[in-house]
């Protein structure tokens, strides 16, 4: 089982380009959303872990993530509104987004009981990590899973605009580095939060990964770097992408039992190159699609499932 703690929000998206007053389209959203659907639609057990709005939205919400076979006895509900986002949508198709989140439910996020006994994985990530007092709760969790052993898996996803105090957030991240095992990030991500690759590496993740968009991806740890490029597309837009290639690497490795700091330390380029051209093809398949829709195993080159071997240390 792999958990995924944060948001679920309504994206509301523009349906034409150019146009600050086109007619916007809701459609479920959320890094941490995005990641949980990803990951049931490419086969791993899932379960989310937030405070999901009792009003329609959030309804919607919590049905779509049993439809797509995500579980959601983790999931609080509260009579607070959804968190809407309204996305920006550029010529190139990459997107930007204003948040609306006062009082909303998943601010109001509270630490949890003990998760589910075959739980090998928890992913973070995104406004849950900024929003108080959500975030410190977030934050309890991640240490508290981290003491049990578990491998945490941390997306920042910075959303700039959503960030009141940069400097306290930085100081934040550089505190969780300690708990997680893999640390996955988007350029602009890098450089925004000070571009320190070895210095993250020192502070505790074993890899840390890199999306560069169409350049494809890196992943950073101590034996060396390994890349893969990109896979060429027709994007429409690329909401969804980074989350999808979130849920691909965990997916990923735990299809190769890969799922912990010591395997993740001794991967081989081979084995690097398997897990991250996975996750390169399935965030094409996203980028080909109109909004955050993951695609499913099926749709997919599958992996090797013979364990890849280690490199020589």
């Amino acid at each position: 089982m792999i958990v995924v703690a944060g948001e679920a929000l309504i994206d509301l998206v523009p349906e034409a380009l150019g146009n600050p007053l086109a007619p916007l389209s809701p459609v479920h959203g959320g890094g941490p959303f995005n990641t949980g659907l990803a990951l049931a639609r490419l086969g791993s057990p899932v379960a989310f872990c937030s405070r999901i709005s009792t009003d329609a939205f959030g309804t919607s919400l919590t049905d779509r993530l049993r439809e797509e076979g995500v579980a959601v006895d983790l999931v609080q509900r509260g009579p607070e509104p959804t968190t809407l986002a309204v996305a920006t949508i550029d010529a190139d198709g990459s997107a930007t987004y204003s948040f609306y989140c006062q009082g909303t439910a998943d601010r109001l996020f509270s630490l949890p009981g003990a998760l589910p006994a075959d739980t090998r994985a928890v992913s973070f990530g995104t406004c849950s990590l900024v929003l108080e007092p959500g975030a410190s709760r977030y934050e309890e969790l991640m240490r508290r899973e981290a003491r049990h052993g578990r491998f945490i898996a941390l997306d920042p996803n910075i959303r700039p605009g959503l960030i009141p105090d940069p400097d306290a957030y930085r100081a934040r991240f550089s505190r969780l580095l300690s708990s997680v095992s893999l640390l996955k990030l988007s350029e602009e991500d890098a450089q925004w939060l000070g571009n320190d690759i070895p210095g993250w590496l020192s502070a505790g993740p074993t890899a840390v990964v890199v999306t560069r968009g169409g350049a494809g991806l890196t992943a950073y740890t101590d034996s060396g770097a390994y890349s893969v490029p990109g896979e060429s597309v027709q994007v429409v837009d690329t909401i969804g992408a980074g989350d999808t290639v979130n849920a691909a690497l965990l997916h990923a490795l735990s299809e190769l039992d890969l799922l912990s700091a010591d395997a993740l330390a001794g991967l081989s380029e081979d084995a690097w190159q398997q897990v991250l051209g996975f996750a390169a093809r399935a965030a094409a398949a996203t980028c080909a699609r109109a909004g955050a829709v993951p695609p499913f195993a099926h749709e997919l080159p599958p992996l090797v499932t013979d364990r890849p071997s280690r490199s020589a240390r």
